[in-house]
């Protein structure tokens, strides 16, 4: 059949199509080139020519090329075999080995290395569903779409929205690409940006860190994200979690607000906040509002709390340091400063008052660090303490520049109280044993004899003084270097004779449980979380709405397949059989049985 003849032929058959079909003012298939084609009662059948030259077919701006093709007249459906490509406009195209298109309902159902090209990224399955209606794309055996700048996303189910330039994906998704690997439940990912919104468990894993989280956006060409619902990051040896979490991968930052926990697993350390940022490249972090750091050891658990706790340094010289009013909290001793610093590496908390004001500041002694152990109290410009490395328990103590030691009289009701210029105590079994005070050395000590009958009260000064302790109380006073004292009857020790200047009985102030560590905190105020919406859960593909679509249109059932290729006609008639609302043999996909078939996976 000539061009001329095959134009006549469609110039008649649209001149006698039913008046319901005028009537419904439908745009039919369009044959735009046959390189040979053969009419069979209600079907025609297309062949391309021996120069290769393929059919072209057109619909309602889509064009389809194969080439073979079978096009149903009465219900304007087209099989296509062989080398299929379908172009809608300038920016979508698609290619499959066969292809099957309903222009009464406007569904094509590709398969066989199913290719779906747009401006920004590829789509392969091995089948894949259009519906040009709605305008979406969908898939349930398995897909890939590959976008050069964001990497390789695989899923079992997938959707591509044609207006928006939105996929979604669902069931095993991942997205690879050579910085980082994404495992989640569902994706939605647009095109254009290359924005990528993950919902239920998923993870984000680069080279060195692990982002985990239930509601999250990433940028996959800025390489950084937004957590809110169940969010953490693993940067090596450190973990950062919270209601909320920022991270940049390119940069390796993250923070994180309310209810914020950073772990150190290197130095088995906890610190709990309500925001809180680490910086692994220069290996720094810190947390804020309500911090407070916890060293789990295996003979007992130290507390820190402070507005502000910092971590910095390598995991094997880290170092920790609380400031502003902070506090500590052992199952043996408590204490009070401006500023803490911990040495992991060394073992040693210094405890000091920070030169953040003026010398006149009238609140700088309030500052000064403050150390309680039992029954005794010491202060100082400067406390160190100092751990065994082997046992990590508590070792020794420093007290430099002005050190006091106050000690309730259980007893008597007085203060035994010990000062000077330097004081070095030894612990054992988290007690003090003994007390060395170096350099003008100064003491009041209540005397008792065996039946814990007051004899006197000594007061006295010396080079040094060595402090022995029992019952974690001052039990004796060895003073060194030519003393020079008076011992007075209780009767003739008078209030003046009773205190050094500068005492300052400060227990009432002493954390007794975690809970005092904040109570000079203002009350808290967590801020509202917002910026992700939930994720809604699209409307199946396959709808009630497409399924009348379907149902709807009756198919011309064939019972001969094309003719072979080179020939203009079969080599015999094939028999043609009409069938209502039933597809042809080959395009199970929509029939209705496997259709809900389709739905349900």
């Amino acid at each position: 059949m000539n061009a001329f003849k095959l134009t006549l032929f469609f110039t008649l058959l649209g001149l006698i199509m039913p008046a319901k079909s005028v009537a419904q003012k439908k745009r039919r298939i369009k044959i735009e080139i046959s390189p040979f084609a053969h009419k069979s009662g209600d079907t025609i059948l297309l062949n391309k020519g021996e120069d290769n030259k393929q059919v072209k077919v057109s619909h309602n701006g889509v064009t389809l090329w194969a080439d073979k093709m079978n096009y149903y007249i009465e219900r304007d459906f087209i099989e296509a075999f062989g080398n299929v490509t379908v172009n809608q406009g300038d920016t979508i195209i698609m290619t499959s080995k066969e292809l099957e298109y309903n222009g009464n309902i406007e569904i094509a159902y590709a398969k066989g290395d199913v290719v779906l090209t747009e401006p920004n990224s590829v789509l392969t399955s091995k089948k894949l569903f259009f519906d040009r209606l709605k305008q979406e794309a969908f898939y349930n055996t398995n897909g890939k779409v590959v976008r050069d700048s964001s990497g390789t996303i695989t899923s079992k189910i997938g959707r591509y929205y044609f207006e928006t330039k939105k996929y979604q994906f669902a069931k095993n998704v991942v997205l690879k690409s050579p910085d980082y690997t994404i495992n989640t439940k569902v994706l939605d990912f647009y095109s254009e940006t290359g924005h990528a919104y993950l919902f239920g468990p998923s993870t984000i894993t680069t080279e060195d860190s692990k982002t985990s989280c239930e509601k999250c956006f990433y940028d996959t060409e800025q390489k950084l994200g937004y957590a809110v619902k169940n969010s953490k990051i693993d940067y090596d040896n450190r973990t950062l979690l919270g209601d909320s979490l920022y991270f940049n991968n390119a940069s390796k930052f993250a923070s994180a607000t309310n209810n914020i926990v950073m772990t150190d697993t290197i130095n088995n350390t906890i610190i709990k906040g309500e925001y809180g940022e680490v910086h692994k490249n220069k290996d720094y972090a810190f947390v804020t509002k309500r911090a407070l750091a916890i060293f789990v050891r295996e003979n007992d658990t130290t507390h820190i709390h402070s507005d502000t706790i910092s971590v910095r340094g390598k995991a094997e010289s880290r170092i920790t340091k609380a400031y502003y009013n902070a506090k500590i909290l052992k199952s043996n001793l408590s204490a009070k400063a401006d500023s803490i610093h911990v040495n992991h590496s060394k073992g040693t908390t210094k405890l000091m008052n920070l030169s953040r004001f003026s010398k006149k500041d009238a609140f700088a002694a309030k500052r000064n660090p403050v150390l309680w152990n039992f029954n005794n109290q010491m202060t100082g410009d400067t406390i160190l303490l100092i751990a065994n490395k082997k046992t990590k328990t508590l070792d020794t103590l420093k007290v430099f520049n002005d050190a006091y030691i106050i000690a309730l009289d259980s007893l008597g009701g007085g203060y035994n109280q010990v000062k000077g210029k330097k004081l070095i105590g030894v612990f054992k079994d988290n007690s003090l044993q003994t007390i060395d005070i170096i350099k003008n050395a100064e003491s009041i000590f209540y005397a008792y004899n065996d039946n814990d009958e007051l004899i006197a009260i000594d007061r006295t000064v010396s080079g040094q003084m060595k402090i022995f302790f029992k019952n974690k109380t001052i039990n004796r006073i060895d003073r060194i270097g030519k003393p020079d004292g008076t011992m007075y009857a209780s009767k003739n020790f008078t209030e003046d004779l009773q205190k050094f200047r500068g005492f300052w009985q400060r227990s009432e102030e002493g954390p007794k449980s975690v809970n005092d560590l904040f109570s000079d905190d203002p009350p808290l105020k967590r801020p509202i979380i917002k910026g992700l919406k939930d994720f809604v859960p699209q409307e199946e593909f396959i709808e009630k709405e497409l399924l009348k679509r379907i149902n709807s249109s009756a198919i011309i059932k064939p019972t001969k397949t094309v003719p072979k290729k080179g020939n203009s006609t079969p080599s015999k008639t094939p028999k043609l059989q009409q069938t209502k609302k039933s597809p042809p043999t080959n395009r199970p996909s929509l029939k209705k049985g496997v259709v809900q078939k389709a739905k349900k996976n």
